[in-house]
């Protein structure tokens, strides 16, 4: 890598995005200094979509999982500073200026962001979904993604300081119930696998035992029930993923599915 320019890289990986990417890319042009999209080979409009912002470098390359991906994708970065930026996010107004007060002063710390997701359209407040700490802005040659499977982790050199910036980043997480559904079971799967590679068991009751508990904490403990009907909805869906999850552990370790 050649040296780096003080300034900010966002970088995005997609894949079939094409209801979200227009968003998330019009969200940082204000305080981006390049803004590179790694796609994983979209069937849909995404790459046509990308194609209209001439100041939006894009690249292809298969999928070879989150961290994989996204340290590839680190890697061509001509900018002292990253902005990791999945598709369905968006910086608010007030972020964006955040972010923009800080280049002005001298990028120095590494910055959180206070995620608030849209739900099937509405903005979740609790069910333990809400407040969501992010690190998402950094030095680009002191971070790098870790993790196998699935639930990438950032790490970064511990003498930075985290500041977490005002605003919140938008999450434009889940348009109906079925998609919620489906890519939580996926990432159940995943760390079922996870969980298996690990050499960890589950008992014959545990499904059961921790689909209710899930359901329980959030929609109880963690307050769902302020949410209304999508607080309902979101325990239940986060419930029967963790029963998937520990019923396909089961089966990778040999017992009944």
């Amino acid at each position: 890598m050649s040296e780096l320019k003080y300034g900010i890289s966002v970088l995005i990986i997609t894949l079939n995005e094409e209801r979200n990417i227009a968003r998330a890319i019009e969200s940082v042009q204000s305080f981006a200094d390049e803004i590179i999209v790694l796609d994983s080979l979209s069937q849909d409009g995404t790459k046509s979509i990308v194609s209209k912002y001439p100041e939006v470098h894009f690249m292809e390359r298969e999928w070879q999982g989150y961290s994989k991906t996204k340290n590839f994708l680190h890697d061509q970065a001509s900018y002292s500073y990253i902005f990791s930026l999945d598709a369905d996010e968006a910086p608010d107004k007030e972020m964006q200026e955040a972010i923009l007060n800080e280049k002005t002063k001298g990028l120095k710390q590494v910055y959180q962001v206070n995620r608030l997701t849209n739900y099937c359209g509405k903005w979740i407040k609790h069910s333990g979904w809400y407040p969501d700490i992010k690190t998402r802005l950094f030095p680009s040659d002191s971070a790098r993604w870790d993790g196998a499977i699935v639930h990438e982790e950032l790490i970064f050199n511990k003498e930075f300081d985290e500041v977490l910036l005002a605003g919140h980043l938008e999450h434009y997480s889940y348009y109906d119930f079925e998609d919620h559904r489906a890519r939580a079971d996926k990432y159940s799967i995943l760390t079922a696998r996870k969980f298996h590679d690990q050499g960890k068991k589950a008992s014959l009751f545990k499904p059961y035992l921790s689909g209710f508990t899930r359901f329980i904490s959030m929609y109880l403990f963690k307050l769902g029930f302020l949410d209304g009907k999508m607080g309902f909805k979101i325990a239940q869906i986060s419930a029967k993923s963790n029963v998937l999850k520990y019923k396909e552990l089961r089966r990778l370790n040999g017992g009944s599915k």
